[in-house]
């Protein structure tokens, strides 16, 4: 009798292990194809992880930032000084990291409406669904009437999408659209900047310090145009950033405010076609202006070959200063040295 309770005790034993031994089976597979799944959303930036919120998680965001860090471009013996009207500038080979061009491109500039890059990179990161609404208030569109700050045309009460939001940020440089932004993601624009501020840390930028998402002046709001280049490139390696960033013309959802919706041009595509200089396209770009920052333009133009290359100027007179540039230094550093201004192209605004 003693025998078999033994027996039956050692089989029973042996069963638990077996059971302990599945259990441990099936963990380690979990954790596999739990790892495995996280690996491929890193390693597509179009399958970001999200919070309860709607937001990319802390964890992703510094992934993606790390593995899309743009370096610091560097000078050799094919630098050269960018023949430019604007007071400072910068050319950067993207491919290889090599500065082209220079004219003051390391010095401290005010970026104006350049800042809405960043803006855009943030809010994107940050919002999952962009056909979700956005409801506008008079607190805060009437503070911006009253700075005569440049707008989309966004009414107070007027219930338009995220993606609205985008292209307003972005191709008429509506400082609407950045508050706007800034209030659905985080609840405020200090909060957001805030954001902007961690963003550049991510990115390894030792001289760029945001204070609004518009772009307004600030003393303490500053970069360089090499630093301001590398945002640029971060951006154009999002694929929601470079749609916005390369979009001539969009037209927004249908409102009882706006019943055709709101055409909305760039600021920079309105002042070019971007093929002016042969051999070259300009296929992306954002204008800036204030009083302090003079006239500005950062752009991304590909060769006849597809490589890419980053354009940054500020601190110009003249509107189209900054566009002519562009044109007159792409020409000479990566086309033919032609150029061709098309006249029929008209300023908007």
């Amino acid at each position: 009798m003693a025998t078999k309770r033994r027996k039956h005790k050692r089989r029973k034993v042996s069963s638990l292990g077996k059971l302990c031994i599945l259990l441990l089976i099936i963990l380690i597979i979990v954790f596999s194809v739990s790892n495995c799944i996280m690996n491929k959303r890193k390693s597509n930036n179009s399958n970001y992880e999200y919070n309860a919120s709607g937001s990319l998680t802390g964890e992703i965001m510094e992934y993606i930032a790390a593995n899309n860090k743009p370096k610091y471009a560097t000078r050799n013996d094919t630098t050269k000084a960018l023949d430019i009207e604007s007071e400072y500038g910068i050319l950067i080979d993207i491919e290889n990291d090599v500065i082209l061009g220079d004219k003051n491109g390391d010095k401290k500039i005010y970026p104006a409406s350049l800042t809405k890059v960043m803006t855009l990179i943030v809010a994107v990161e940050n919002i999952k669904d962009f056909d979700r609404t956005f409801t506008f208030t008079n607190e805060l569109i009437d503070p911006l009437v009253q700075e005569e700050a440049s707008r989309a045309g966004f009414d107070p009460y007027e219930t338009v999408t995220l993606n609205d939001l985008l292209y307003g940020t972005v191709l008429p440089s509506g400082a609407d659209a950045t508050v706007g932004l800034a209030e659905y993601v985080c609840g405020g624009e200090d909060e957001f900047v805030k954001l902007m501020n961690k963003k550049v840390n991510e990115l390894g930028l030792k001289n760029t310090h945001f204070m609004n998402t518009s772009g307004l002046h600030d003393e303490y709001h500053y970069s360089t145009a090499h630093e301001m280049a590398l945002i640029l490139e971060y951006a154009m390696k999002n694929k929601k950033c470079a749609e916005v960033l390369s979009t001539y013309t969009y037209t927004t959802s249908k409102t009882t405010e706006h019943p055709d919706g709101i055409e909305l041009y760039s600021t920079m595509f309105s002042r070019m076609y971007g093929d002016e200089a042969e051999g070259v396209k300009i296929v992306s770009g954002k204008t800036g202006y204030t009083t302090e920052g003079g006239n500005c333009l950062a752009s991304y133009a590909e060769d006849k070959n597809g490589k890419g290359y980053i354009l940054v100027t500020t601190n110009a007179k003249g509107s189209y200063t900054p566009i002519y540039d562009a044109i007159n230094a792409y020409a000479d550093f990566i086309g033919t040295g032609e150029v061709t201004i098309k006249q029929e192209v008209v300023e908007t605004y």
